[in-house]
């Protein structure tokens, strides 16, 4: 494939189409998250890595930005509706923050410049930004009130990442060496499936009479 810009545009979506794309993608994202299992090599078992915001991303790259914050607003609403809240709503609020911390910045690169190393980039950025967003949501927001609620004292709680991780021996060593690399982990997984099946699966969100093809080299 040659290096080059694509000059052409996609032919426009019409509102409509978008609304139903956008709520397509947010049940399909509720549903994927449904599916969430825990990765003891890299902490306790409340780290759990879904893979939903895969739908999110390809939404976010094939209509843009703003369609990337409705339909990970629809996927967390809608599993707050499926699976309840134990963190009355806390929880899904972080989990919405953090997940518009990936796919913001990703697509709106991806939004600018359409290239596979521009989508490259954005996804790299998107990476760095949700690791520092959720590193602050869970030192400030989330580990307090997960210790709170299950009747522990922050050391309490951090005894549970020693478990798998023995350097972990404070909140500061738990979000740096488990929350953190756990959200690199979960953003490298996701990136590389969306660069592998976006080219695939972009024409069926746009539609077989797109006039080009957004990734190029």
């Amino acid at each position: 494939m040659d290096n080059k810009l694509i000059k052409c545009k996609p032919k426009k979506t019409t509102p409509v189409r978008w609304l139903a794309l956008v709520a397509i993608l947010g049940t399909m994202a509720a549903v994927v998250m449904l599916a969430e299992f825990a990765l003891p090599f890299l902490g306790p078992s409340f780290l759990k890595l879904d893979l939903s915001e895969i739908p999110v991303m390809i939404g976010a790259f094939a209509l843009g930005p703003l369609a990337g914050v409705a339909i990970e607003a629809i996927k967390v609403v809608l599993n707050l509706l499926i699976e309840g809240s134990v963190t009355i709503g806390i929880g899904e609020l972080a989990n919405f923050l953090i997940g518009i911390s990936f796919v913001l910045p990703a697509s709106l690169i991806y939004h600018y410049i359409r290239t596979r190393k521009a989508a490259l980039l954005g996804l790299l950025a998107g990476v760095v930004v949700m690791t520092v967003i959720g590193a602050l949501l869970n030192w400030f927001v989330l580990l307090p009130w997960y210790a709170g609620m299950m009747g522990l004292s922050m050391d309490e709680l951090i005894l549970q990442f020693s478990v798998a991780l023995p350097y972990i021996t404070d909140a500061r060593t738990g979000v740096l060496f488990g929350i953190v690399p756990f959200n690199v982990f979960k953003g490298i997984v996701i990136s590389a499936i969306v660069i592998l099946i976006y080219k695939r699966v972009s024409p069926l969100i746009k539609g077989k009479d797109a006039e080009c093809d957004e990734i190029d080299e």
